[in-house]
């Protein structure tokens, strides 16, 4: 500022205040005049740091290497970050989903109002619960024996109920251990080979083949009728196998299951049977894996409620681990996996498991059934739909996916090319495994509205 401009300020403020003391009766003050020196003009620059020469603070715990193993993100949650994506790209366009497996349609009212009376009990001193056994409620523990398992040998005390096949999906992984070999069907369900390669069971993927080493892929083609050579296979000791199969919607015959068993058998492996669709079972096709002679000794069975109740968000499944299952060493099996469950799980929601008890009455297993029902509806309409555009269609049948066949094309390009021409939500069938390159798995899992109105886009898209 220049001395000018101080004295101008100055004399304005004189006059100013010499105005205000005369105006108000008082006696006017006599203004000095005082000029402030210059001092050098001073340039303040600001500059931005790049995030490379800022010191945040980071401890000294290494993050875990087998974590970074991990290809990009989990499959549905990168279907969930491309649909947000296209929704700010198209934000007036009705997006339909029939991508992940969730269920759309109401919980039925005898299952809902079950629940509901068991909270309400909770504000109540009789009705009040705190802490439940880790392995479930008795009562439930003992219809689902009854319901899903009468006359196979399968008891209560096999049956450790929670908060679903997801869950009980990794703490198997955690009861096995970092040292065990698996083996999985290709495709299959993404978490059984992301919560081996979190254990540190496998090497690092093979970009070339698409795989993660010291894992067995067990092709499942339409060649091979969905279930693998096993003559090709190499021995494991542990077999992830999920019927009816997500994402292929194939179910495994009694005679194919019979050589699942007799060939886990034979090499002393385990199997973890993944039965979560097995109510949508028809005909003579297994629904447990211990309708299989033997399976009691090689195999644990896990299952859910999820899409027979629309329970994905109640969260509510079990875990069949048989007495007669034994490590090489005679020691059981299930005492090890009660001891998991023990310590890191302290039972499922005592409100979810009134949902439970409510399915496996009489009216709640009938209305589950009309629940599984429509579904299987919806997929015959989708089935029809690319039946009738040319395409070749796999599942349907027995489990609420269909699997459809674009040779020679990638399947997320046919996943995006969807998406961007009919705002339809499908999955990349090689999000499942390298067997899955070439198909799109298109869930059945929508209200029926939805469901036709995609099937119309289909047919505007592929006529």
């Amino acid at each position: 500022m220049s001395v000018l401009q101080h004295t101008h300020i100055a004399a304005s403020l004189s006059s100013s205040t010499s105005s205000f003391f005369a105006q108000n009766g008082f006696d006017v003050p006599r203004t000095q005049i005082v000029s402030v020196p210059p001092k050098k003009a001073v340039v303040c620059k600001c500059v931005a740091t790049s995030p490379a020469e800022q010191t945040a603070y980071k401890t000294k715990v290494s993050r875990n290497g087998n974590i970074a193993k991990l290809q990009a993100g989990y499959l549905f949650p990168e279907i969930g970050r491309r649909k947000a994506a296209h929704m700010l790209k198209y934000p007036d366009a009705q997006v339909i989903s029939l991508g992940i497996g969730d269920t759309t349609e109401p919980i039925p009212d005898v299952i809902t109002s079950a629940m509901a009376k068991r909270a309400l009990g909770l504000s109540t001193v009789e009705g009040y619960s705190g802490y439940g056994a880790e392995q479930g409620e008795k009562e439930l523990r003992a219809r689902l024996a009854s319901a899903f398992y009468a006359n196979l040998g399968i008891e209560e005390d096999d049956i450790f109920v929670s908060d679903g096949a997801k869950s009980d999906i990794s703490r198997l992984q955690v009861l096995f251990g970092s040292n065990v070999t698996m083996a999985v069907q290709d495709p299959s369900y993404p978490a059984y080979v992301d919560s081996s390669v979190i254990m540190g069971q496998t090497g690092e993927f093979q970009k070339d083949v698409e795989k993660f080493a010291n894992i067995e892929y067990m092709k499942c083609t339409p060649e091979n009728d969905f279930f693998p050579d096993l003559s090709k296979v190499s021995r494991t000791d542990i077999i992830f196998f999920c019927s009816p199969n997500n994402p292929t919607g194939s179910a495994a015959s009694r005679e194919q299951l019979i050589q699942l068993v007799k060939f886990a058998k034979d090499n002393g492996s385990i199997i973890v049977y993944d039965s979560a669709y097995a109510m949508y079972v028809s005909g003579d096709t297994p629904k447990s894996i211990f309708e299989i002679p033997g399976a009691k000794e090689v195999a644990i069975e896990t299952a859910s409620f999820s899409k027979y109740a629309g329970f994905t968000g109640v969260r509510l499944g079990w875990t069949v681990v048989p007495k007669e299952l034994k490590y090489s060493d005679g020691f059981p099996v299930a005492k090890d996996f009660n001891r998991i469950v023990c310590t890191g799980f302290n039972g499922a929601s005592n409100i979810a498991q009134s949902g439970g008890l409510a399915c496996l009455s009489p009216q709640g297993l009938e209305a589950m059934r009309e629940v599984v029902g429509f579904y299987k509806e919806n997929t015959q309409i989708i089935v029809d739909t690319f039946t009738s555009l040319g395409f070749k269609v796999y599942g349907g049948k027995d489990a609420p996916y269909v699997w459809v066949h674009f040779p020679g094309q990638s399947s997320w390009d046919v996943f995006s090319e969807i998406l961007e021409k009919t705002h339809v939500v499908t999955t990349p069938g090689s999000g499942f495994g390298p067997a899955g390159e070439g198909f799109v798995r298109v869930s059945a899992f929508g209200h029926r509205n939805n469901v036709l109105e995609a099937c119309r886009r289909f047919k505007e898209l592929y006529k």
